[in-house]
């Protein structure tokens, strides 16, 4: 058995950064270590570095008087996949003989350049970055050792409309019978459109409210998850509440009412991605004033999650 021959397998990496995360043109190396228990043949070791989106999704099936077939939606993209031998080759046979003990093989590779989209995993798909360690040996089935590769894809930060602010407004009567109560204002700002996980949103409101009734703020980040056939003629749509906010309640009859309501970004939100193209993540800041028995006034800020420093905006234009 495979297991009673190799023991304390491990593909250990050599740290590029403190985050210990990848991107475009990096170098990976490091080491891949076991111990045998004996004398043990083998063919080959080699590592095959790969990167890959794979998305699916079922609809229908459902049971009652009207039974629909079950549709299955799936696709696939493969951005690279290249292999290599670490196990020094033997010129006399096509087999190396490893004495019991530990074993160590360094290696070092190379992720190709290019615009690939950042790791993740979603409700119906992902994509994922990945380093396999094949192990073959004479008359057995090659085992394979996979580790995940952590990639992050750097968007391009020096864009004015990333650090440019953000507005918006909406307004509402209310109604009851023949009567019409006077209008509610909300108005909310915004610094930016870029921020990184972790970081606190300052949303800037103005409340009026005319009405007789209580309105209550309210801010929430909303995440949206994509998924595409390669056609893009179907899709899935799955929203997720990452973090809320309420505020302090706007009585009746008062205008001008000025707050401001932070929100922080969860430390685990994933990037923003918009450069695949059968899974994309959105983000979008909706901000509500509630009104008992009323549809919400709602303005929505669409933004962007990345890897960007807070510091890294473009010089002011002279």
């Amino acid at each position: 058995m495979f297991q009673q021959t190799f023991k304390n397998f491990h593909i250990n990496f050599n740290a590029v950064n403190v985050r210990n995360i990848y991107t475009s043109g990096d170098v990976l190396s490091g080491h891949v270590s076991f111990d045998l228990s004996k004398e043990t043949k083998i063919t080959s070791i080699s590592l095959t570095l790969s990167g890959k989106a794979s998305v699916h999704w079922s609809k229908g099936g459902g049971g009652g008087r009207r039974r629909s077939r079950r549709r299955n939606y799936s696709a696939k993209l493969k951005f690279f996949e290249f292999s290599f031998s670490i196990l020094q080759e033997n010129r006399q046979s096509s087999e190396t003989k490893l004495l019991p003990g530990t074993h160590l093989y360094p290696f070092s590779c190379q992720l190709p350049q290019g615009d690939f989209p950042s790791s993740f995993h979603g409700v119906h798909g992902h994509i994922v970055y990945s380093l396999t360690v094949s192990i073959s040996r004479p008359w057995h089935l090659s085992k394979d050792f996979v580790t995940e590769i952590n990639y992050v894809n750097h968007i391009n930060a020096n864009q004015p409309q990333l650090w440019s602010p953000l507005s918006g407004s909406n307004h509402m009567t209310l109604c009851c019978l023949w009567c019409a109560s006077g209008p509610i204002l909300l108005t909310a700002q915004m610094e930016k459109k870029v921020f990184n996980p972790g970081e606190t949103v300052k949303i800037t409101c103005k409340f009026s409210n005319a009405s007789s009734r209580t309105a209550t703020p309210k801010v929430t980040l909303q995440q949206k998850q994509i998924f595409y056939t390669h056609s893009r003629a179907s899709k899935r749509l799955v929203v997720k509440q990452l973090a809320s906010v309420v505020g302090q309640p706007v009585r009746p009859h008062v205008s001008d009412v000025h707050t401001e309501i932070t929100l922080t970004v969860p430390s685990t939100a994933a990037f923003t991605i918009s450069n695949c193209s059968i899974l994309e993540v959105d983000y979008v800041i909706e901000v509500n004033l509630c009104v008992k028995a009323s549809p919400d006034l709602t303005v929505l800020f669409p933004i962007i999650l990345c890897d960007t420093p807070e510091y890294a905006r473009p010089p002011p234009v002279l």
